[in-house]
């Protein structure tokens, strides 16, 4: 199976390829990088094959989207159609959630979560939780059943910092980095901090919140853009998985053609 897996964020737009089942590459483009966004997607879909039955030759793979963000959506939509002559199959439209979500407004909960989701159990086969460090940060709680219950939602490290720098206007914009020490010898490093810890701190919380609700401690999964910065300080965490919403596009698309069979 020939898959281009496209995790459309609110601030990069990540490409996966796969090939015979096989990663081949996953690259992180600006979600303003137009010209690069075109490049990656057509260098991408020039090294997937022809399929053998094609006159036409036509390339024997597909294009399967998760998106936060619809206005990019249309734009590799426009894109792929433009450049590459295909179409995009859209998970939650197009393709089903590759599970049940148990909460109030399914429709509400971003595909990104669910994909996501849908990875970390595939492999665990056991509750799970999946903490996704990105723009946002979401911590989500899979029950033993591999039912999606729901999870949290708070700012990122860098929207963070721009509420304190726009709220506070002697405060400075940081860059947040992991701490030398437990505290900061200066302004800029004491805001460093304060977020960084706040985040470790926030994440144990949850999830040995999400372990009373449950009766155990869950396996965990560490995920995100700035997951690399914190997981050295997240004894508690079972595994970090770079780019796992990219690996549960691949499955949910998977997930349905087997169903489809």
């Amino acid at each position: 199976m020939n898959i281009i897996a496209v995790d459309i964020g609110n601030t990069n737009i990540t490409i996966g390829l796969f090939v015979g089942d096989e990663e081949q590459f996953v690259k992180s483009i600006p979600g303003q990088a137009d010209s690069k966004l075109t490049e990656c997607l057509k260098s991408a879909w020039g090294k997937i094959p022809i399929a053998e039955s094609s006159k036409e030759k036509k390339r024997d793979g597909v294009i399967v989207v998760s998106s936060v963000k619809p206005a990019w959506t249309r734009k590799v939509q426009r894109n792929v159609k433009e450049e590459l002559g295909e179409k995009v199959y859209i998970i939650g439209e197009n393709i089903p959630l590759p599970m049940d979500l148990a909460v109030d407004e399914p429709g509400e909960v971003g595909t990104d979560r669910v994909v996501s989701a849908a990875a970390a159990y595939a492999v665990v086969e056991d509750a799970v939780v999946v903490a996704d460090f990105g723009t946002a940060v979401t911590i989500d709680l899979v029950d033993e059943k591999g039912v999606f219950l729901g999870g949290t939602i708070f700012p990122g490290f860098e929207i963070s910092a721009e509420a304190l720098k726009k709220n506070a206007v002697q405060l400075p914009m940081v860059k947040v980095s992991r701490p030398k020490g437990p505290y900061g010898k200066n302004t800029a490093e004491a805001i460093s901090c304060g977020l960084y810890y706040s985040a470790v701190s926030t994440l144990q919380e949850v999830i040995r919140r999400y372990a009373e609700k449950i009766g155990r401690w869950p396996q965990t999964v560490l995920t995100g853009a700035a997951a690399e910065l914190i997981k050295d300080d997240c004894d508690f965490i079972d595994s970090y998985v770079p780019n796992l919403v990219i690996k549960g596009i691949v499955l949910a698309y998977r997930k349905y053609i087997e169903e489809k069979e």
